[in-house]
């Protein structure tokens, strides 16, 4: 019975933090700066332009005197974001449903926390539900999360 009440209580405390289903996370036992060289080349390989990169980490140490005790809590030892589009997908979902192009452009954010990173990517297809673009945002973000797994996996 203890052990069955543990199993329950770890079960609770961990499903508490469970992801959200709207945001794609995969992580990955290397260091930032590699993963995020990794990602932006293979986003460029899979038809993505890059078109923005933000060292959100970087930003946000030069506020950690203002930010005091609520400076970076979880410890992350870094955070870096790429913004970046697909020139063919923004067209084709522009043209079944123009509301939708607040998903172009898109960004991946990129944490980094003992030697783990983590890469996070809000999904295409939870944005546009119900959307006549719905399709062409699912499509979007396979293909999105291909040429992240690409990067995530490059050796």
């Amino acid at each position: 019975m203890k052990r069955l009440l543990l199993a329950a209580t770890l079960f609770a405390a961990s499903s508490a933090f469970a992801a959200s289903p709207a945001v794609y996370e995969k992580s990955v036992n290397q260091a930032l700066d590699v993963t995020y060289k990794n990602v932006s080349k293979a986003l460029e390989d899979h038809g993505f332009r890059v078109v923005f990169e933000v060292n959100i980490g970087e930003n946000l140490s030069k506020l950690a005197g203002k930010l005091g005790d609520n400076y970076n809590k979880n410890k992350l030892a870094g955070i870096k974001s790429l913004v970046f589009c697909n020139g063919k997908f923004a067209n084709q979902i522009s043209n079944l449903d123009p509301s939708m192009l607040a998903l172009c452009p898109l960004h991946a954010t990129l944490t980094n926390k003992d030697g783990v990173t983590t890469v996070l990517f809000v999904r295409p297809s939870a944005v546009a539900q119900g959307s006549p673009a719905a399709k062409a945002a699912l499509d979007l973000e396979n293909a999105t999360i291909k040429a992240l797994e690409a990067g995530i996996n490059a050796k």
